[in-house]
């Protein structure tokens, strides 16, 4: 089923929608699609981060190479988006004021995932808040997979990858003006990524890459988890957010 427009109905709409999406995620995630030493728990709070889904390694990373047992090596197949961006991750620790992911237990943090509410963009302070706390975590070194159904706003009038990366995107980015929803995942480390695809209201959400170490990423199914938490959700406010057919 294709990305709906979340516009017509109010924001707590959304929200009760987002709560049951991001558990689909977090369940796909775990049901095989992270390697055995890496779980996801969705609702859960890193410091001042209020991320969606955390990404997590029971164990710590292999001394020889750091890279995990499974998922997907970029460097043989690199994720199939529209737009590849590298920047340098420098540049993210200098604004950060402070490093604010923390430890779980004894398990390190190695990825959030963040869907984008109407709540980050409804004010010029939710958005510094969303777009500070976004490159502290990747100033820390943790990876991000953001996904923005929301049109921009006079506070991010090129959406969401230009509000966290700035001109650091370069001079190729340009928000398609047909295309103003964003999927961007964010590589953290020494060299910065970022992955964006761009999407429309009626198009199908793509698999995004969520990064567990800068070599290697997990293709998070997006669209399957939509479907599944649209589904429970009332039919009246289905109805709502329909498609009108041209």
């Amino acid at each position: 089923m294709p990305v709906h427009d979340w516009t017509r109905v109010e924001a707590g709409i959304f929200h009760a929608f987002h709560h049951d999406w991001i558990t689909e995620i977090s369940r796909a995630l775990n049901r095989g699609l992270l390697p055995a030493d890496y779980y996801a728990l969705p609702e859960q709070i890193a410091g001042e981060f209020g991320p969606d889904v955390l990404t997590l390694s029971a164990t710590s990373p292999p001394r020889d190479s750091g890279r995990p047992s499974g998922g997907i090596a970029l460097a043989d197949a690199p994720p199939k988006v529209q737009l590849r961006m590298k920047s340098e991750a420098r540049q993210y620790a200098a604004k950060a004021k402070a490093v604010v992911i923390r430890h779980v237990g004894q398990h390190r943090i190695v990825a959030m995932i963040e869907i984008v509410s109407p709540g980050n963009k409804n004010s010029q302070a939710a958005m510094a808040a969303f777009v500070r706390k976004a490159r502290e975590a990747l100033a820390s070194g943790v990876h991000l997979l953001i996904v923005d159904l929301f049109p921009p706003t006079s506070r991010d009038p090129q959406g969401m990858p230009w509000a966290i990366w700035e001109k650091d995107c370069g001079d190729d980015y340009a928000l398609p003006p047909d295309k103003p929803l964003t999927c961007v995942g964010y590589v953290a480390g020494a060299l910065a990524e970022a992955f964006v695809e761009f999407l429309a209201v009626g198009q199908s959400l793509p698999d995004m890459p969520l990064f567990l170490t800068p070599e290697v990423y997990v293709l998070v199914p997006l669209q399957s988890a939509y479907d599944l938490a649209l589904d429970a959700m009332p039919q009246y406010w289905k109805t709502q957010i329909a498609i009108t057919p041209a």
